[in-house]
């Protein structure tokens, strides 16, 4: 199908959005049943996925128990505006870099009544040439544990199969975090 532009348009929901593995969506039920249990609150901040995490989250009957809330946080202002990172950090380091990921999780922490936060920044495709498609940057936080950094380089697989492998690493650094966090009684209010 083409625009009134000639542009060839993207109708295909496959394609846009290819259904989630079985093993991603156990993951979540996983992260969410021992985060429950635990009573730890969680919150995402997410760039190259655009809130697929939080989606696929609260999909999940019985995430309202411990799902607090989630950040999209595209854009360089969405980033500071939302989770107070600065213009500086973000043009010195780039938004796709461990420094970055490491104060949008900070960020997604503080503000909210999580007691874990996940932060997922990266190139999903294409973009400048100097952008490396498939660099996704993943950090992990939470009050009173040190906060915990990820990399991966998955490769030009794609937009989608970026974002599905996005959220399978993100899923196991929030339930490999959860024993830390559980072992600390809640921050006072």
């Amino acid at each position: 199908m083409s625009s009134p532009n000639g542009a060839k348009q993207v109708t295909d929901a496959e394609t846009l959005s290819p259904a989630l593995p079985d093993e991603v969506i156990r993951a979540a039920m996983s992260l969410l049943e021992t985060a429950s249990t635990a009573k730890i609150g969680l919150a995402t901040a997410e760039s190259c996925t655009g809130g697929l995490l939080a989606s696929l989250l609260t999909d999940i009957e019985g995430a309202s128990n411990v799902f607090d809330r989630g950040f999209v946080v595209y854009s360089k202002e969405a980033k500071c505006d939302l989770l107070g990172l600065s213009h500086e950090m973000i043009d010195d380091c780039g938004a796709v870099s461990e420094p970055v990921a490491r104060a949008m999780a900070e960020g997604a922490l503080r503000r909210s009544d999580a007691r874990l936060a996940i932060a997922i920044t990266g190139f999903a495709g294409p973009g400048e040439p100097a952008d490396e498609p498939g660099l996704v940057h993943f950090a992990c936080a939470a009050h009173g544990v040190e906060t915990q950094h990820i990399v991966r380089h998955f490769g030009d697989i794609g937009r989608g199969a970026t974002r599905i492998e996005s959220l399978r690493v993100a899923l196991h650094m929030l339930i490999d975090m959860l024993p830390a966090v559980a072992a600390r009684p809640p921050q006072a209010a």
